[in-house]
C-alpha cells in the first residue's frame, strides 16, 4: 500500500521536475531534458504527455512550451502541496498505543 504511495510521489517528483524545465527552458525538447535529467527518454515522454493532458505544457516544432495555464498551476502548487503534506501528518501512528503480540 505504502510502496503505491511512494511510487506515485516520485512520479510526481518527475512530473514536476520536468514541468520546471519547460518553464526555465522553454522551448526544450525530450533529448536535452533527458540528458539534463538522466531520465529516460520514455519516462520524460510520459511526463510531457501527461503535462499536456493537464494543459500545462503544449509542444511546439523547437520543442515543449508553457500555456497559459501554467502560471496559475504553480500559483496554487505549494499550497496543494502543503495541503497533502498535512494529510499525511495526520496519518502517522507515532501516537498510536504500542499493539500487543
Amino acid at each position: 500500500m505504502i510502496d503505491r504511495l511512494e511510487k506515485e510521489v516520485d512520479m510526481l517528483e518527475r512530473h514536476l521536475r520536468v514541468l520546471r524545465m519547460v518553464i526555465e527552458n522553454e522551448p526544450i525538447g525530450i533529448v536535452k531534458m533527458s540528458n539534463e535529467t538522466g531520465y529516460p527518454h520514455h519516462k520524460v515522454r510520459y511526463s510531457l504527455r501527461v503535462l499536456e493532458e493537464e494543459n500545462l505544457i503544449e509542444p511546439s516544432s523547437q520543442g515543449a512550451i508553457t500555456t497559459e495555464d501554467t502560471g496559475d498551476f504553480v500559483d496554487d502548487l505549494d499550497s496543494k502541496i502543503d495541503d497533502i503534506i498535512d494529510k499525511l501528518e495526520g496519518m502517522k501512528i507515532d501516537d498510536m498505543p504500542e499493539i500487543q503480540g
